[in-house]
């Protein structure tokens, strides 16, 4: 046990310190504290001594230098076991601080407020990590707290060792100090990298808060989490039991999707974080229907995203089969009744999500590979038509719609699309010609068979083989990206056969 008898306690917020104040007037501590934290222990009326003149050394730099002082340093640092310790605190008359009660300048917040470059640089703390990072060091000897959520434990601890903490509590509350400081410097180390344009820095440094430890991962016995950049992720879960692992990863799949979409409009069920069926008619109600139609066999058990809000007719659809999740940009409040009568069924919102244009990330033992999202909107400066048949502006508005879902369909990839719904999807093949034998099949087993039927391509044919299978099958209209030393092959057998042929700039493998 060690006894608490002085505490340094400089803190940005000054909520719910009265509490605290009177277990440690109770237990005779004497209070150090600094600027603003000073004066709102005195307006609560509690003694305390400000660190100017427990240094005898004034604030100064407009407040950049305060408890850098060796008074403070030594006063937390020095070993109490130590005989030489003790006689360095004895010759520069030096008094031991036994807890450190410390919150950052709000440096998060005042990025979501502010693109000011001066007053964010202001906002950086240097004196309360300083001081954070030394009680934690010195956990043996010295209690330190970085948040109020902290303050309860801290008096039930104080209350139960009758004014001293125990060395488990003392450990603990160290290690969360050091997290809490990594944590503080990771935020304007991205700062800094994004204002210097620097994507991949010599050294990368992550941060995260915890949202919820799942029950286990993809599999039960794999451990899992979930994190944020975020103290709350931008969706929010409305009813149903408990998201997992592979709920999440399917969600922000669907997501990625659906936003991509035009306001409002579009829907998308997915199984395995694949789309097996996708829509943006403009109608919400047949949207649904006829993404469902494209594979209602992988649709059981999917999750639906909805880019719109979900009224009670559509509920009433929804409730037919078995779902797994539904996400919508809000429900009304019809829909949610009836879509609660399944209580196991997780309903979303997603009103407040959007794709950024952050960096995706992908682990492998010790080796993280990260990348840019791929985001592209495409228009129709993206393309260029290449077949002597030119598409209506119809039929390219449905080749650029079945491009947009291959985009997120596992590689090798192939999209059939009529009026702006996909009608069959071959993905995840080694063969490009095997995804469009799966594509052609699914179109047939369910019979989503149209005219105008267009294809879509993540990426350039090798040989004619997989175009020939998609126009034996009825499709009028091909689009893929260029970049095969058989293109003119492609274009070829495209003017032979009276199709249309478009040729992406781009490229877009999902791996």
């Amino acid at each position: 046990m060690k006894r608490i008898k002085t505490a340094l306690i400089s803190v940005s917020n000054k909520k719910n310190l009265e509490p605290l104040l009177n277990v440690l007037k109770k237990n005779k501590v004497k209070i150090i504290t600094s600027g603003g934290t000073f004066k709102e222990i005195k307006r609560l009326k509690f003694n305390c001594t400000e660190v100017s003149k427990f240094t005898d050394s004034p604030e100064i730099l407009e407040g950049r230098v305060k408890t850098l002082h060796p008074k403070i340093h030594a006063g937390i640092l020095n070993k109490r076991d130590s005989k030489l310790h003790l006689k360095d605190l004895r010759v520069n008359n030096f008094e031991n601080i036994d807890l450190v009660i410390v919150n950052f300048y709000p440096f998060e917040e005042i990025l979501k407020k502010t693109t000011n470059h001066n007053k964010i640089i202001e906002n950086i703390d240097v004196g309360g990590p300083t001081m954070v990072r030394s009680a934690a060091k010195n956990y043996k000897d010295v209690t330190v707290i970085t948040s109020s959520e902290q303050y309860a434990e801290l008096i039930n601890e104080i209350n139960k060792y009758k004014g001293s903490t125990s060395l488990n509590f003392r450990e603990k509350l160290s290690r969360i100090a050091f997290s809490e400081t990594a944590y503080y410097d990771s935020i304007i180390s991205e700062y800094l990298n994004k204002l210097s344009n620097i994507e991949f820095p010599k050294k990368k440094v992550f941060h995260g808060n915890l949202i919820q430890t799942l029950r286990y991962g993809e599999n039960p016995h794999q451990r899992s989490g979930i994190y944020s950049k975020k103290l709350e992720m931008d969706i929010k879960q409305i009813h149903g039991k408990q998201l997992s692992y592979n709920n999440y990863n399917d969600i922000f799949a669907a997501l990625t999707i659906s936003k991509s979409f035009p306001k409002n409009t579009g829907t998308v069920i997915v199984k395995h974080t694949n789309p097996c069926g996708v829509s943006i008619k403009k109608n919400n109600l047949e949207s649904y229907k006829s993404a469902f139609a494209c594979d209602p066999v992988s649709a059981f058990g999917g999750i639906v995203s909805c880019n719109f809000k979900i009224t009670k007719n559509l509920a009433l659809e929804l409730n037919k089969i078995f779902l797994e999740v539904i996400i919508a940009n809000k429900f009304d409040a019809n829909a949610l009744k009836i879509l609660k009568k399944k209580k196991n069924l997780r309903l979303i919102d997603a009103s407040n999500y959007s794709i950024n244009k952050g960096l995706k990330y992908i682990s492998a033992n010790n080796e993280i590979l990260i990348q840019s999202e791929d985001i592209k909107k495409f228009t129709n400066k993206d393309f260029e038509i290449v077949s002597k048949r030119k598409p209506s502006t119809k039929e390219m508005k449905n080749l650029i719609f079945a491009f947009n879902v291959c985009k997120y369909v596992k590689s090798n990839a192939i999209v059939i699309a009529a009026n702006e719904t996909t009608t069959g999807i071959g993905s995840g093949q080694p063969s490009r010609l095997d995804s469009c034998k799966i594509a052609i099949e699914k179109m047939k087993k369910f019979l989503n068979t149209h005219e105008n039927l267009v294809a879509a391509s993540d990426a350039f044919f090798p040989f004619v083989d997989g175009i020939e299978k998609l126009v034996q099958s009825g499709v009028q209209a091909v689009i893929q990206p260029s970049g095969s030393i058989r293109d003119k092959e492609i274009i070829n057998f495209a003017n032979e056969t009276d199709t249309i042929l478009v040729f992406s700039k781009t490229r877009h493998f999902k791996h």
